[in-house]
């Protein structure tokens, strides 16, 4: 394996850590909204989800795309969620073994 290729893999799996980490935030705060729990005027709750947002949703829109949601249930957040977990579980130790 290249240089290149061990430092893309030892950086690669904390990025999927943090981004799995902010798709579960954006969730979470996206149903707090939906239940009026949190308010967006709040400068601190809007600018923490905006933050979210901005990461989340450029890697939500191509899926949407494809897969509408049904019912309320937004499908392409739980794909995009197990693209990460695959990514974080099979791809990763697959760079890490064939570093050697």
């Amino acid at each position: 394996m290249s240089p290149l290729q061990s430092i893309i893999a030892y950086f690669l799996s904390p990025a999927v850590g943090i981004l799995q980490f902010i798709l579960i935030v954006y969730m979470i705060f996206s149903w707090l909204i939906a239940f009026n729990v949190v308010n967006l005027r709040n400068p601190v709750m809007g600018q923490i989800f905006q933050l979210c947002r901005s990461i989340v949703e450029p890697l939500l829109n191509p899926l949407r795309r494809l897969i509408p949601s049904m019912g309320g249930f937004d499908i392409a957040f739980l794909l995009l969620f197990l693209i990460l977990m695959w990514v974080k579980g099979y791809v990763i130790p697959l760079l890490y073994n064939a570093a050697g």
